[in-house]
């Protein structure tokens, strides 16, 4: 029923403690698929231990395919009927983690798209932080998926389990906003999503993750933002989260003149209203900027006399 795909690079020791708590899993109806970008064997070494003790199927990439690229491998070579993306630094985080996921879907036969709560645990400081969808994320989830831009509602993949969509992978065009591209036009399609207010998924944070070296980077942050929107339509600015997402983006990443979206790699023509909110920015006082309410003011005063230009 369910395929759990792991991309796999050299983190033998993260990947070791997933296959771990997989093993211990009470849910049956599984497969695990382990696609490694690893330039050596560390990886083949260690999955071979596994091989007559779980479901397994390994393949190494002929190339390194990175990220997400390598995530789409494992989900071509899936059988399953559902898909359950787990990075190699994140793990199960009980026994019956799957068998409650699984569940789920025989619950809800109608649904496309199940995620639960789950729990952020960081390395460096041994802090255990539990994430749960408030109620207002679930109405906003249930009106839009682009509130995502204000909160990440649903989570990491790894939090995740989703109906398998032969056409339906996530881009490789993205990489900081990769997720939330993929659950908005997932969620497009098939907007029939379960929430399952359990943790059962913990979340690894180590200094190796795609997001510390693509957090607050310019030519990453820009481009892939404004790419999202044109692909989508910038009819969503009319929704004032998104809006609010991109000044804070303009803000944050210090963007004072359409030369420096140009300079940090996107080279297509800016909507007016985004054209405007830089230039409305540039003359802000950087202090009242950075201050919370003044900032959510002066963007709300933006956003009423640009609406209807959108």
């Amino acid at each position: 029923m369910i395929s759990i795909c792991i991309p796999a690079f050299q983190r033998v020791s993260y990947l070791e403690r997933l296959l771990e708590s997989i093993l211990l899993q009470t849910e049956t109806d599984i497969e695990v698929v382990v696609t490694d970008d690893s330039p050596d064997e560390s990886v083949q070494v260690l999955v071979s231990r596994y091989l007559d003790r779980l479901p397994l199927r390994y393949y190494k990439n002929p190339r390194a395919l990175g990220t997400p690229e390598n995530w789409n491998e494992g989900m071509r070579r899936a059988s399953g009927a559902w898909i359950k993306i787990m990075h190699d630094d994140d793990w199960l985080e009980g026994r019956d983690s799957m068998k409650i996921f699984a569940q789920a879907i025989r619950d809800n036969p109608g649904a496309d798209f199940i995620f639960s709560a789950y729990q952020n645990v960081a390395e460096l400081t041994g802090e255990n932080r539990p994430v749960r969808l408030t109620a207002l994320g679930r109405r906003l989830l249930k009106r839009s998926p682009w509130y995502l831009l204000g909160e990440n509602y649903i989570g990491n993949p790894s939090c995740t389990l989703f109906r398998k969509k032969e056409d339906l992978l996530f881009d490789p065009s993205f990489k900081w906003v990769v997720d939330f591209e993929f659950y908005i036009r997932y969620l497009k399609g098939f907007p029939r999503l379960v929430y399952l207010d359990k943790v059962l998924v913990n979340i690894g944070i180590n200094p190796t993750q795609v997001t510390n070296y693509t957090f607050g980077v310019a030519r990453v942050q820009i481009p892939e933002n404004h790419l999202l929107l044109e692909r989508n339509g910038n009819r969503h600015l009319l929704n004032l989260v998104v809006y609010d997402y991109f000044w804070r983006l303009y803000r944050n990443l210090g963007a004072r003149s359409e030369e420096q979206i140009r300079e940090a790699g996107y080279d297509r023509p800016l909507h007016p209203v985004l054209a405007s909110m830089i230039r409305w920015q540039s003359r802000i006082p950087p202090f009242l900027l950075r201050a919370g309410v003044s900032s959510k003011s002066l963007m709300f005063m933006h956003y009423l006399t640009h609406f209807y230009r959108i």
